[in-house]
C-alpha cells in the first residue's frame, strides 16, 4: 500500500540557558546550547527522500544559520503552536493529517534515530495504525501515525518512565494496530554525553 507520510521534527530553539538544563552543570550554558544546535544540524540531515513533506517545529524562531540551514535541505520552518506537549503534538499531528496520509513526529534528542530507522517505521505503518520508537529513559522517541484520538495526548506525564506504556495501554483501548521498533538511547543528562561519539559526534 502506498502511502503520503509527512516528518515533524519538533525541537527548542538552541539558546544559551534555555535549553538541555540537565547539562549545564557539565557542559555550560554555552556547551548545552551548541549541543543542542548540533542535535537539531543532525536531524535535519537526516536522509528523507520518501516524505511528501518535512517541518521543523521550534518553540522559538529560528536564528538566520539555522533557518537557512533548515530550508537548505528541504524542510520547512514552523513554530510551535501553544499548550503543553501533548497539545502540541496533537495539534501538529491533526494538522498533518489534513494533508497526508500519515505523519511520523520525532524529536533531536536520540541521535541513533538514522534513515533505517525512519523507513522501518514508515514500512510499519503500511500495515499499523501507530508506530512507537521507544526511548531508554521511558518515553519515545518516534510516533507515527495514520489516524488520531485524543487519548494519546491527553493527561501524560510526559518526561518520565510511564509515557510509553502508558500509550500503548491507550492504544490497546482503542483497539488500534500498533507496533514498537527497536529502543533508542537519548541524550538526557551528562551519563548519556560519552556516547555522542558512538554516533560521530564529537563536543567541542
Amino acid at each position: 500500500m502506498s502511502l503520503s507520510i509527512s516528518l515533524h521534527l519538533l525541537a527548542h530553539a538552541p539558546a544559551p540557558g534555555q535549553v538541555k538544563p540537565r547539562l549545564i552543570s557539565a557542559l555550560g550554558e554555552d556547551g548545552a546550547c551548541d549541543l543542542q544546535r548540533l542535535l537539531v544540524e543532525r536531524a535535519l540531515h537526516l536522509p528523507v527522500d520518501g516524505f511528501q513533506d518535512r517541518f521543523l517545529w521550534l518553540d522559538e524562531g529560528p536564528d538566520e544559520a539555522l533557518g537557512a540551514m533548515a530550508e537548505a535541505c528541504g524542510w520547512a520552518v514552523v513554530e510551535q503552536p501553544a499548550g503543553d506537549l501533548g497539545e502540541r503534538m496533537r495539534r501538529i499531528a491533526t494538522l498533518g493529517l489534513c494533508a497526508t496520509d500519515a505523519v511520523i513526529l520525532i524529536g533531536n534528542d536520540s541521535p541513533a534515530l538514522d534513515g533505517d530507522y525512519l523507513q522501518a517505521a514508515c514500512e510499519a505503518l503500511r500495515e499499523r495504525d501507530v508506530v512507537l520508537g521507544p526511548a531508554e529513559h521511558g518515553d519515545y522517541a518516534l510516533l507515527g501515525l495514520r489516524r488520531l484520538d485524543p487519548s494519546l495526548f491527553e493527561a501524560i506525564p510526559w518526561g518520565c518512565e510511564d509515557v510509553l506504556p502508558i500509550t500503548c495501554e491507550r492504544l490497546r483501548r482503542l483497539g488500534w494496530k500498533h507496533c514498537l521498533l527497536p529502543c533508542l538511547w537519548g541524550v538526557e543528562g551528562p551519563e548519556d554525553l560519552l556516547r555522542l561519539s558512538e554516533v560521530g559526534i564529537c563536543l567541542r
